[in-house]
C-alpha cells in the first residue's frame, strides 16, 4: 500500500445517528476523516446476499477499505479433528463473506496449545492453514493478549514464512498485555518492526495490518479494552515507531470509544 489508513472495529458510535448498519457506517467514518472498518464476524457473518450490494457501492464510493475480524471460536489445535475441521470452516466462510464486499484481510486468532507442546501446536496449526485455499483475501494471523492462546510475534512471523496464504496482523496492545505491561517506551515498539523487518522483509511494513488500542491486563494477559486515554498503552511512542519505519497498511482501533480513539491515533501520527 501506498500509504497508512486509520479505521476502526465494528461500527461507529456515530453522532446522535440511530440504527447504523454497514454501508451508513461506513459513509458516516468517511465522512468524519477515516479510512478504514474491520467488519466483525465475530458471532456470525454478518455480510450476505441482502446487504452485499450496498455494502460493496458505499465502500467502492467512498474508496473506503475492508477488513474482518473471524469468529471467536476457531482453534486450529483443538483435541478432536472434527473441532478443527468446524475452525477451518468459520475461517473460509469468513473469507467467502469478505469477498463479496472486495474486503482485503480476514484477521484471526488461530488457536490455543490446550495440553500441547508449544512445538505441537505450531505444527498442527501450520498443517491446517496450509488446507486453506486461497481465493485473494490475505490471511492475517493475529498476534494475541494470553499466555494460554497460540500467536506470539515469532509464532506467527514464522508462520508467515511458511505459508504464502498468511500475513501478519500485529496487535501491538495484546503485545503488551501478554507481557504484563511490557511495551513501555519507542524502543520497544521499534524491536517488534525490525523483528518484522528482519524476517519479513520490507514488503510486510509496506503492507501491515496493525491493531492498536487501550487495554486491561493482569499477569495472565488480556482481560478487556479500554478507552486509550484510561490505559497505559503508550500509542505516542508506538506511533512514533510506526512513522520511523515508514510503515504502510491500516491500523484499527479497538476499543469503547470506537471512532473517537481512531481519531485520536490518526490526530496524533500527523502531528509527529
Amino acid at each position: 500500500m501506498d500509504k497508512l489508513l486509520f479505521g476502526i472495529s465494528g461500527l461507529p458510535i456515530g453522532s446522535g445517528l440511530k440504527h447504523l448498519n454497514y454501508a451508513s457506517g461506513i459513509n458516516y467514518v468517511k465522512s468524519i476523516g477515516l479510512d478504514a472498518m474491520e467488519l466483525l464476524f465475530v458471532r456470525n457473518v454478518n455480510v450476505t446476499d441482502k446487504n452485499k450490494h450496498i455494502i460493496l457501492k458505499t465502500k467502492l464510493d467512498n474508496d473506503f477499505y475492508l477488513s474482518a475480524h473471524g469468529s471467536h471460536y476457531i482453534n486450529l489445535n483443538a483435541d478432536e479433528s472434527e473441532k478443527q475441521e468446524q475452525s477451518m470452516e468459520r475461517i473460509v466462510k469468513a473469507m467467502e463473506g469478505l469477498s463479496k464486499v472486495k474486503g482485503r484481510s480476514l484477521i484471526f486468532h488461530p488457536g490455543f496449545y490446550l495440553k500441547d507442546s508449544k512445538e505441537e501446536a505450531y505444527d498442527t496449526i501450520k498443517e491446517n492453514l496450509l488446507k486453506l485455499p486461497y481465493k485473494g483475501i490475505d490471511y492475517r494471523l493475529e498476534t494475541t493478549g494470553k499466555g494460554s492462546q497460540f500467536g506470539t510475534l515469532e509464532e506467527l512471523v514464522s508462520l508467515c514464512k511458511e505459508v504464502n496464504s498468511c500475513k501478519l496482523c500485529i496487535d501491538f496492545s495484546h503485545i503488551h498485555a501478554r507481557g504484563n505491561g511490557n511495551l513501555k517506551g519507542y524502543d520497544d515498539f521499534a524491536k517488534i518492526l525490525q523483528y518484522v523487518l528482519y524476517n519479513l522483509g520490507r514488503s510486510a511494513l509496506d503492507d501491515l495490518h496493525i491493531h492498536m488500542g487501550g487495554i486491561n491486563y493482569n499477569e495472565k494477559g488480556e482481560k478487556n479494552h479500554l478507552p486509550l486515554l484510561e490505559s497505559d498503552f503508550n500509542y505516542t511512542a508506538c506511533l512514533e515507531a510506526i512513522k520511523d519505519f515508514n510503515v504502510r497498511g491500516c491500523i484499527i482501533l479497538e476499543g469503547p470509544l470506537v471512532e473517537k480513539d481512531a481519531l485520536l491515533l490518526k490526530n496524533t501520527y500527523k502531528r509527529l
